[in-house]
């Protein structure tokens, strides 16, 4: 039997293009020992593995990507096949795999069994999303972090992303006001109208003028998502013991050398704030509290999951490279199978 993956063809030069990925077909090799194979529904298209597609870009977190490997990504998907005690045919799994239709590896390392939560009506997809390291991001960051309270003043950029819509969704659950930073108009009508933000700042525009209108009393919370120039005009806008999440930085992703480091920090001296970074990961034993509030709101409507989605490993490459055009609303996932929850 074979399968097909997308592997990284060449190194991304800035933002990456389609040509720098390509569909290849390979055969299925015999499943060892400990081993397990999943057939893999939908995949992640998340703007921070640009970083290790990167030449030298392994650190402690992940291992650089190699020429003509398939493309890291987080994936969901059934066990068709298992060799190892912990996982049977069936299992539906969450798993940092590749940009593959089926993949084989150890069951010891990277796979985690998920629990389909029959109070949701969502499909497995969302495990990658809302119920995934999306909503766990906003999650983690938010509460942890930016410890919002009614009536403050929350920021978030790119927030019509993944996380970013759905930090700001949350920040309003709270009670706070919550502004919005988003490159087009199309994607602040959907904020303000859809998903209930207050205002929205256009990063296109004069940044530093449109946060002394909108923010005249300063920013409370800022949830921030891109890094660069934003976070630094940010930074003179800070309200008195202000915080600030930084879960990522797509601002910079593309740079073939590192970008200059904000020159205001002395502003949270002065604002007596804090600025701190966070993976999700390192929050895995609170996974199911997160999981658990998330579907409360949802159920009450409160919380709404937004998605970008495509069909087709053919098509993966071209979504990754679209969230870097600005192109998607939410979650950018590609669908492989029926995402269903009950069994095809």
């Amino acid at each position: 039997m074979t399968h097909r993956s997308v592997v990284l063809r060449r190194r991304p030069a800035g933002v990456p293009v389609p040509e720098d990925f390509e569909v290849v077909e390979a055969r299925q090799e015999p499943l060892a020992d400990a081993h397990v194979r999943v057939e893999n529904v939908a995949i992640s298209l998340d703007a921070g593995f640009r970083h290790w597609m990167n030449e030298g870009a392994g650190d402690h977190v992940l291992p650089a990507m190699q020429i003509g490997d398939p493309v890291m990504g987080l994936t969901v998907g059934r066990v068709v096949d298992s060799r190892h005690g912990s996982f049977a045919e069936g299992d539906v799994v969450v798993a940092r795999l590749g940009w593959q239709e089926v993949a084989t590896f150890n069951g010891d390392t990277q796979l985690i069994k998920i629990r389909v939560d029959n109070r949701l009506q969502v499909d497995l997809a969302a495990h990658l999303g809302i119920l995934g390291d999306t909503g766990l991001s906003a999650y983690f960051g938010l509460f942890d972090h930016g410890r919002p309270v009614a009536g403050e003043t929350v920021l978030v950029s790119a927030a019509a992303g993944a996380v970013g819509n759905v930090a700001g969704q949350m920040a309003k659950i709270l009670g706070c006001r919550v502004v919005g930073i988003t490159s087009d108009e199309n994607k602040a009508r959907f904020l303000t109208e859809t998903l209930g933000f207050d205002a929205t700042i256009n990063r296109r525009g004069d940044v530093d003028a449109q946060l002394s209108a909108t923010c005249p009393t300063g920013v409370d919370v800022y949830f921030d998502n891109v890094g660069g120039r934003v976070l630094e005009t940010v930074l003179d806008h800070l309200a008195l013991g202000a915080r600030i999440a930084l879960c990522g930085a797509v601002a910079t992703y593309n740079d073939s050398e590192k970008a200059p480091g904000p020159s205001n920090l002395f502003n949270l001296v002065t604002k007596q704030a804090t600025m701190t970074g966070f993976l999700t990961h390192y929050s895995h034993d609170r996974y199911e509290e997160a999981r658990d509030k998330i579907i409360d709101w949802m159920n009450d409507g409160r919380l709404v999951n937004v998605e970008h989605r495509l069909h087709g490993i053919e098509n993966v490459g071209r979504a990754f490279c679209d969230m870097f055009n600005g192109k998607n609303l939410g979650k950018t996932l590609v669908e492989l199978k029926p995402t269903s929850a009950v069994a095809h």
